[in-house]
């Protein structure tokens, strides 16, 4: 179903808090006409106007190609345009027009990005399907239009209609729950989203929506749970990071991304046999410390006891007894998780010991591993920041088993609550009217 997730997020976007966060408005310069005119389509775009805006944007971005706000609001005034089109080839070039737009304009606003990020995600032609039922497909373009055209009753009529004749119908559900979002009956639209979360918990558009309506009432608390939920829905969409940053500058905070740990390769012990196995093969037999082997010196023991599960997974043959049904060798979370469990080890040995606590007590990248080591989300930790093309693939049946802790670690470790008095007037000024 990824066409409706795809729809869903182009025609709702998070307007409110990636439009406002890039907004102190540029001035260029123009004749007092064109800066009149310049004001008023940026005005209308911030209303939630984008159809009315649209003829001032165009004629603005011929004037001047070079001013990125209005050539980025003019894409995204565009999308909405496209949905009013009964021709679906017309529409479809509207959309692939608004994402020329968006790449030749080079901005690194949260707006364009996440715009941009979908609009690439488009099939070749343009158009986007949401359902193979031609009576719901056609329920939700009416629904669509209307919603465009800012008729919120109408759009709710006909995406129940379609929500009616296919009852999982995720964009449709969310559609619901957003009109009546946009029509400020935010206790009926909270009720819908958590509805739209129900069909599908691994879609993260819903909770973002739901925090973007929460952050407009001033409810950051509820709001940073809602995002939260959203990157554990779908933790490698940069969509969602990307507005709780947005989240964070809004409440004068900042995401943590720290990493926990530095992991240097330790030389291998040279060896004068001809035949030797290969150097990283050597770690493999590197000792990793149990509690009652030899005493650790340093920290680089940590990583050569790291690096030498690493090896054993990889090299040893360990990788193809945990998953036999695998035709070849890639880093899993199983394997990153036992490594950095035996650095734990050592670095715990270290720190317990009066001559060497000081390399870890002092070193805040080593604290935060053991930290996560005690709260028990350390596979949380490596599924979140060390996630490669090998470990993602592990994450679908590790949040299907384990979602609490996924949300644990984001609240614990990643995002910071709010500041109590910051909330209610950060909402006020950051959040744009719609």
């Amino acid at each position: 179903m990824k066409f409706q997730h795809i729809q869903v997020r182009i025609l709702v976007l998070f307007l409110g808090i990636v439009t406002s966060l890039s907004c102190v408005k540029a001035q260029t310069p123009g004749d007092a006409v064109g800066q009149s005119k310049r004001q008023q389509a940026m005005q209308l775009f911030e209303q939630g106007k984008r159809l009315e805006a649209l003829p001032l944007l165009e004629e603005l971005a011929q004037k001047n190609p070079k001013d990125e706000e209005v050539v980025v609001d003019l894409a995204a005034s565009l999308v909405h345009h496209a949905a009013t089109l009964t021709d679906q080839q017309a529409a479809g070039r509207e959309r692939l027009r608004a994402r020329d737009l968006l790449e030749k304009s080079g901005s690194r606003t949260p707006l364009a990005q996440n715009l941009l990020q979908l609009l690439r995600e488009m099939p070749a032609s343009g158009d986007i399907q949401f359902s193979e039922n031609p009576a719901v497909e056609q329920a939700m373009r009416d629904g669509e239009a209307a919603f465009s055209q800012r008729d919120f009753d109408k759009a709710i009529q006909h995406y129940a209609a379609a929500l009616k004749l296919e009852p999982k119908n995720y964009a449709a559900a969310l559609f619901i729950a957003n009109a009546y979002d946009k029509k400020d009956d935010f206790a009926r639209a909270a009720n819908l989203y958590e509805s739209a979360i129900q069909l599908d918990p691994n879609i993260e558009t819903a909770y973002r929506y739901y925090a973007h309506m929460l952050t407009k009432k001033g409810d950051m608390t509820k709001a940073r749970t809602m995002l939260i939920r959203a990157a554990v829905a779908e933790p490698y969409n940069r969509m969602v990071w990307r507005d709780l940053r947005a989240w964070a500058n809004i409440n004068n905070t900042d995401i943590d991304f720290t990493y926990a740990g530095v992991y240097p390769v330790p030389e291998p012990a040279p060896r004068k046999d001809a035949q030797a196995l290969d150097a990283n093969l050597d770690l493999v037999h590197t000792l990793v410390f149990p509690d009652s082997g030899p005493k650790p010196k340093d920290v680089s023991d940590a990583w050569r006891a790291y690096h030498a599960v690493r090896a054993e997974w990889k090299q040893g043959g360990k990788f193809k007894e945990h998953f036999p049904g695998e035709a070849g060798y890639r880093h899993s979370l199983a394997e990153e998780t036992e490594a950095l469990t035996a650095a734990i080890r050592v670095l715990q040995r270290l720190r317990a010991d009066i001559e060497t606590a000081e390399q870890v007590s002092e070193n805040q990248s080593l604290l935060l591993l053991l930290s996560l080591h005690q709260a028990g989300v350390l596979e949380p930790y490596v599924l979140f920041r060390l996630g490669d093309e090998g470990i993602t693939k592990d994450y679908p049946a590790y949040r299907a088993r384990h979602r609490d802790k996924l949300q644990e670690y984001m609240d614990k470790f990643v995002v910071p609550p709010a500041p109590a008095n910051a909330s209610k007037g950060a909402a006020r000024s950051a959040v744009s009217p719609e």
